[in-house]
């Protein structure tokens, strides 16, 4: 299971584009918000979650997934639950995934020593530990993966399924969509 956790404010394509891509290679995925109703993205678009944060089981999930966007990824920064969330994530070993301004509460929360990442242009000293890559779109290192901004969602959303379905499933999916 994926969880896709979802704050007011939260970048559309950056949740979306990999929620979309994830169940095309069926993967169940479901969108997590953590107010417990619609949540209104950063472009007016408001979308109704599948579950609130409260029923995120960790022992079902692989991965859990921040999408970036202002204030979205300030709204999942300011919540305790959240930060617990993805650190006993990191701890059990699941893979978590950023994009664009999410990767600086990865680097925040310390889940990025020693890694390398990436992040919205212009935000790298939040990459707090990292070795900022600013040069790819996407980076995987260990069990974290991180993308670099709205432009990089499909390549982003294409590394999640390679990540837990395989490259041929990933290509699939590309070939899919005509990508």
């Amino acid at each position: 299971m994926v969880y896709i956790l979802l704050a007011p404010g939260f970048e559309e394509i950056e949740a979306l584009a990999p929620v979309d891509l994830l169940r095309r290679a069926n993967i169940e995925t479901a969108t997590v918000s953590i107010t417990g109703e619609p949540v209104p993205g950063s472009h007016g678009i408001t979308v109704t979650a599948d579950i609130a944060l409260d029923r995120i089981d960790l022992s079902k999930a692989d991965m859990l997934v921040l999408p970036g966007g202002g204030p979205g990824y300030k709204n999942l920064g300011a919540d305790p639950r959240v930060e617990r969330l993805v650190r006993a994530a990191a701890e059990k070993g699941l893979w978590v995934a950023a994009i664009c301004a999410a990767p600086t509460l990865l680097g925040k929360w310390g889940l990025l020593v020693g890694k390398q990442a990436v992040c919205y242009p212009g935000m790298e000293e939040g990459l707090t530990g990292a070795q900022a890559r600013m040069d790819q779109g996407v980076v995987v290192d260990g069990k974290i993966i991180t993308g670099r901004a709205a432009g990089s969602a499909v390549d982003f959303g294409l590394t999640l399924v390679s990540v837990l379905a395989g490259r041929e499933a990933a290509d699939q999916v590309r070939n899919g969509i005509y990508y």
